[in-house]
């Protein structure tokens, strides 16, 4: 295009010059043609300046023309520079600056960091169930919500204080000078009080929360990737919360997420080296003799001593180990089961995180085939609160394992919704008390009641009632008059190794005969 506009510019200007040179041409040869003199037959001074200036004067037009098609290509280019850099800084999504605008203000933020008692506070949000909103109504749907979240997040913070938008769902406030961790502290406020009322959409009305972890600068750190760590740290422990929460950064927080770190680390090394060892603890009929054996791992960590398996399962699902830890577990305690009398049944817990794994039943199946352990024989325990929060979940798993034999069990008995509808709908075949209404119900009348609630909600629902944290005769008789059927705690036995379970469970054979 720039070739075709200096051709026709060049043309132009030559058949300017042509016209003009014709004619004067023709008035000094045409029109006087055998009347002028032999000094008017040459070209006069007055001919030649007019020439002149007409060729000037093209030349000048060229000239501006050409000045302001230049002056036009450097303004579009510019535009278009903007624009590519507006877009490199800028999210598509919500109009909020990007991770590398961001990155750019932080920078230029820990390079002038204030004097105490100010701060620089960095913010880091994200959204509490957020997925949920994509995966029951699209990601067109979530699109929206995000938007919606963006806009109200700039109305939480002040003039100055930027808000991007790193990614999915994760949103960073940098709020530059202000008032230590009461200005920083405010300022989350106000971004959880703008999230109360649910987001409406297309799609729906969408209520949403989020957790916000805070680091400040200088105080928590003076390099900009430590303050986004630390503020990820912060971070971390606000999401572990139920609801929306806040949380500053604390150097216990990083202390525990190093040890956390060290902990997932060694664990992986230890379910590979099956390093990870099993107790059985025995169950009793209340009227006399073993009815099973809980199976529990106990990890004895070479500098933190023994972990049990209330801090084991979350450190390995951490770890992304839970499924195969579970897994090599079972298979252990089938085996181990297998050497005891047919009447005596293994109890293994299966964490609550492993119902939405529709690939487990098949394994399950599996350990008791290898082991060559019948499936009545084996009660598998699941946390109440866990059943009625997966219920559909629950239900697909638990059908092909009742279908083989397989007993279920609710555990934490008490402490859940205790939905009778969906307890009745997962066709369980038993439930165990939790230990902490047991244990109070000596001196607590409260609990005592609770108990006996408990034992007849499990018998109404035609199901066999176990007691945890059995640990007096006292509490052993009262659980007899209520028609508890199985007691399990300290008064019963400690968790043992293998071996000593089978020779127990041979012991409790023989004076039953």
């Amino acid at each position: 295009m720039r070739h075709k506009v200096k051709i026709l510019d060049g043309g132009l200007l030559l058949a300017l010059l042509a016209a003009a040179a014709l004619f004067a041409f023709e008035v000094n040869v045409f029109r006087h043609e055998g009347q002028e003199t032999l000094a008017q037959q040459t070209v006069e001074l007055d001919e030649l300046m007019a020439l002149t200036t007409l060729t000037m004067l093209g030349v000048l037009g060229f000239l501006w023309r050409r000045a302001r098609e230049h002056k036009r290509e450097n303004e579009l280019r510019v535009a278009a520079e903007q624009e590519v850099m507006k877009l490199a800084l800028q999210d598509p999504l919500t109009g909020l600056p990007n991770r590398r605008r961001f990155e750019d203000a932080l920078r230029a933020a820990m390079q002038a960091t204030p004097a105490a008692p100010e701060a620089h506070a960095l913010l880091m949000i994200d959204m509490n169930g957020f997925k949920k909103i994509n995966d029951i109504y699209g990601h067109p749907a979530g699109d929206q919500v995000l938007v919606h979240i963006g806009a109200r997040l700039l109305r939480a913070v002040r003039d100055q204080d930027l808000v991007a938008r790193l990614g999915g769902d994760e949103f960073v406030i940098l709020a530059r000078n202000v008032e230590g961790a009461e200005g920083a502290a405010n300022i989350a406020r106000r971004v959880l009080e703008s999230l109360d009322d649910p987001v409406v959409t297309a799609s729906g009305v969408h209520a949403v929360g989020a957790g916000l972890g805070i680091a400040l600068a200088p105080q928590d750190a003076v390099a900009e990737d430590e303050l986004v760590r630390k503020a990820d740290v912060a971070l971390y422990r606000a999401k572990a919360e139920p609801a929306s929460s806040i949380r500053f950064f604390e150097p216990a927080m990083d202390i525990r997420l190093r040890q956390r770190d060290e902990l997932e680390s060694a664990i992986r090394v230890a379910v590979d080296a099956d390093d990870i060892a099993l107790r059985y603890q025995p169950v009793a009929r209340i009227g006399g003799g073993i009815a099973a054996f809980e199976a529990s791992p106990l990890w004895a960590h070479p500098t933190l001593g023994e972990i049990a398996a209330d801090r084991l399962a979350p450190i390995a699902e951490g770890a992304g180990l839970l499924p195969r830890l579970t897994e090599r577990l079972l298979r252990r305690s089938c085996a181990a089961a297998a050497a005891w009398p047919e009447d005596v049944r293994l109890s293994f817990d299966l964490p609550g995180a492993l119902l939405r794994d529709t690939s487990f039943a098949g394994r399950i199946l599996s350990a008791l085939r290898e082991a060559g352990l019948p499936p009545r024989r084996l009660r598998l325990e699941i946390d109440e609160g866990a059943l009625i929060r997966e219920a559909e979940a629950a239900e697909t798993l638990i059908t092909p394992l009742r279908a083989a034999g397989v007993a279920i069990v609710a555990d934490n008995f008490g402490t859940g919704y205790s939905d009778l509808k969906n307890l009745h709908r997962l066709k369980l075949d038993g439930v165990k008390i939790d230990r902490s209404f047991v244990a109070a119900m000596e001196h607590d009348r409260q609990a005592a009641v609770m108990v006996r609630a408990l034992i007849g909600i499990g018998q109404g629902l035609d199901l066999a009632v176990t007691a945890d944290g059995v640990a007096t005769e006292a509490q052993t008789e009262a659980l007899a008059r209520h028609g508890c059927d199985q007691a399990q705690g300290a008064l019963i036995g400690a968790p043992v190794s293998a071996e000593e379970a089978r020779k127990m469970a041979l012991r409790s054979e023989s004076y039953a005969g």
